[in-house]
């Protein structure tokens, strides 16, 4: 694994010099855009929109514009808007992990120590661990500040990235249904969902998609073409909704026994 951030970590006066990993990697099929008359790649250019040429890498600069002018923003003027936050990832709180809505999780990184840090990293991942607790803190990446929980996954720090207050938007604006729904129902919904209830194992979940789309592009590069599954979707209505948890309930006892 390559680093994508050095720095330090720190509670308290407590220091961690610390690099950074993604904690997650994408496993989706790399597929190219083409020309559907010729099978051509199609390609994106960076093009200056007066000249209409185009732009190499190393001439390209951020710009913030102000009235009729941009204003350049260089890589220095990006750390020395926060120097500190630039280099360190800094705990200011520390909270119960339940205590953290699943929505506000956006992507974990593994944090390793770096030289001579190997003693204050266990010190902290083992208080983290016999607390059940997640540190609160702030830090800048890619010119951005992010809040974030620092918490342990198998031994190792992490640091689960999460949205600010007001990059959730608020679910007031749905229009939900208020339909009355009757005690029995309910109380039929909570036996089907104690008999589905286990012990989560992430072993036991697969991304088949990949897997399915790969059997899809060897079969047309072998000249042939698989008819697809038909599936289709139908909501339940309201008078089958006791039939219908009643099915659910005989058909997972069936399997059961």
């Amino acid at each position: 694994m390559r680093s994508i951030w050095n720095g330090s970590i720190s509670f308290g006066l407590v220091s961690i010099p610390i690099k950074m990993y993604s904690g997650s990697e994408d496993k989706k099929i790399d597929l190219d855009m083409l020309d559907r008359h010729d099978n051509a790649r199609i390609r994106y250019k960076r093009v200056n929109e007066d000249t209409g040429k185009e732009v190499e890498w190393k001439d390209i600069v951020k710009g913030y514009k102000q009235g009729e002018k941009y204003v350049v923003l260089e890589k220095e003027d990006f750390e020395n808007a926060n120097m500190k936050k630039s280099k360190t990832i800094d705990i200011e709180e520390f909270i119960e992990e339940k205590e953290v809505a699943d929505v506000l999780f956006k992507k974990p990184y593994f944090l390793e120590p770096q030289k001579e840090g190997g003693k204050s990293y266990n010190l902290l991942r083992n208080a983290l661990k016999k607390t059940k607790k997640l540190g609160v803190a702030t830090f800048v990446m890619r010119q951005k500040e992010h809040l974030s929980l620092v918490g342990v996954y198998k031994d190792a720090l992490v640091l689960h990235v999460i949205r600010f207050s007001d990059e959730i938007r608020d679910p007031g604006e749905l229009k939900l249904p208020k339909t009355k729904v009757e005690k029995k129902e309910v109380d039929m919904a909570v036996s089907l969902i104690e008999q589905y209830t286990t012990d989560f194992s992430f072993e036991k979940f697969k991304d088949i998609y990949n897997d399915q789309l790969m059997k899809i592009i060897d079969s047309k590069s072998a000249g042939k073409v698989s008819e697809a599954e038909k599936f289709e979707s139908k909501p339940t209505p309201a008078k089958d909704l006791m039939a219908q948890l009643k099915a659910s309930l005989d058909k997972k006892k069936g399997k059961a026994s």
